[in-house]
């Protein structure tokens, strides 16, 4: 009996991967072995950066809504405390895309939020 070769399988496999590596530099998109390699990594690097996509997110929104909160004469820390407080439940890109679009609304959240959170007694140190 013949031994068989794969062939057609294996051009075929072969070019599935070059066609995945097109644009990558060097040899990264001609040659297979180098090819299966940055295809790897590269969905590591997808994989991990779009979690790490979630948090810059985020930063930027606290950032934002800090910079706001500052110009009202308060802290970050104490806005979103006051927000629990007074029962208002924004996230925060809500709050910062208000805080960008809408200032005079932001202003009215503001006033509620350090309303509420002065209006709750400061928590008892646990010094017990």
């Amino acid at each position: 009996m013949p031994r068989v070769r794969k062939g057609a399988a294996r051009a075929q496999a072969r070019k599935r991967v070059l066609r995945k590596a097109r644009g990558y530099y060097g040899t990264k998109h001609r040659h297979k072995y180098q090819a299966v390699n940055a295809l790897i990594r590269a969905g590591v690097y997808a994989y991990r950066d779009r979690r790490r996509r979630k948090r810059d997110y985020r930063k930027l929104w606290i950032v934002r809504i800090t910079a706001a909160c500052k110009m009202r004469g308060t802290r970050y820390s104490l806005f979103i405390n006051g927000l629990r407080h007074a029962g208002i439940v924004l996230n925060r890109k809500m709050l910062s895309q208000i805080a960008i679009e809408d200032p005079k609304l932001f202003d009215g959240i503001v006033k509620k939020a350090t309303a509420a959170s002065r209006a709750t007694p400061a928590l008892a140190s646990s010094a017990a």
